[in-house]
C-alpha cells in the first residue's frame, strides 16, 4: 500500500488520568485483554519500515519492554508534548509525511493506518486525521473535536472525535520556537488554508485514558468478529 512508511507512537505521558494504575508503570504498559496498550498500538504498525516510540515517565520500563524489537525508542529527558516529540524524532523517522499514533486506545475493524494511507493525498492535504463519529466513540463523553464537510475538510466543532491516528507533514515544526508544544498548533495553521482533512474509521474504537476505559475496551474487543 502506498503512503508514508514511518510511524511515531506517542508513549511519553505521565498517565495522570490512569492513576493509581500508573503509580508504578507508564500508561502504555497498562494491560487491556492481557496485552499492554503499547503492544496493541504497535500491532497496527506491522509492515512499516520505521517505527519510533518516545518515552519519558518510567521510560526505562518501556525501553526494557521493547528491547530486541525493530523499534527505535527515544527517551525524552523532559516532556515535549506531541509536537515537540515528533520534531525530536524526525532524524529517526526520515523525510516526508509521517504517521503518528497515540498509544491509549484500542481498535477493531480494518487497520486504521491502512485506512489513512489509502486516503492520503499529499497534493491537497497537509494532515489527514482518522475520525470516529461521536456515537461510535467508546469511553468518550464529549460532543466531538471536529466537523467535516463533504470534501473531507475539517473545522473545529462537534460531530467527530480525533482518534489519535493521523498522517501529517512535519514541515511546519521547525518554525515553532517552543520546545514543548501540541500538534494542535500545526492543525490550527492548516485548517484555514483548507489543508486539514479527516477520514472516518469504519470499525470500533475505545479511549483507554482512564481506568474505567479498560473494561469498556475489553468489551469492545470481545464483541469484534473473529476475536
Amino acid at each position: 500500500m502506498s503512503g508514508p512508511d514511518a510511524a511515531m507512537v506517542f508513549a511519553a505521558g505521565f498517565g495522570t488520568r490512569m492513576r493509581p494504575l500508573t503509580n508504578d508503570r507508564p500508561k502504555p504498559l497498562v494491560e487491556v485483554a492481557g496485552k499492554p496498550l503499547l503492544d496493541h498500538a504497535l500491532a497496527l504498525t506491522g509492515g512499516l519500515s520505521r517505527v519510533v516510540v518516545n518515552s519519558h515517565y518510567l521510560g526505562e520500563q518501556i525501553a526494557a519492554h521493547l528491547a530486541g524489537r525493530p523499534v527505535h525508542v527515544i527517551h525524552e529527558p523532559r516532556i515535549l508534548d506531541t509536537g515537540g516529540g515528533l520534531r525530536n524524532a524526525l532524524p529517526q523517522l526520515g523525510p516526508g509525511p509521517v504517521i503518528t499514533l497515540n498509544s491509549d486506545a484500542v481498535w477493531t475493524g480494518s487497520n486504521p493506518l491502512d485506512t489513512l494511507r489509502a486516503a492520503w493525498d499529499p497534493a491537497s492535504m497537509d494532515a489527514l486525521l482518522l475520525l470516529i463519529p461521536v456515537a461510535n466513540a467508546r469511553g468518550y463523553a464529549g460532543t466531538g473535536d471536529f466537523s467535516r464537510d463533504t470534501a473531507g475538510r475539517l473545522s473545529r466543532g462537534p460531530g467527530y472525535v480525533y482518534s489519535g491516528a493521523q498522517i501529517i507533514k512535519p514541515d511546519g515544526l521547525a518554525a515553532i520556537p517552543e520546545a514543548a508544544f501540541s500538534l494542535n498548533l500545526l492543525w490550527n495553521r492548516m485548517q484555514p488554508q483548507g489543508r486539514l482533512f479527516g477520514v472516518i474509521h469504519g470499525g470500533g474504537w475505545c479511549d483507554v485514558g482512564h481506568p474505567d476505559g479498560i473494561a469498556e475496551a475489553e468489551s469492545l474487543l470481545a464483541e469484534a468478529p473473529g476475536v
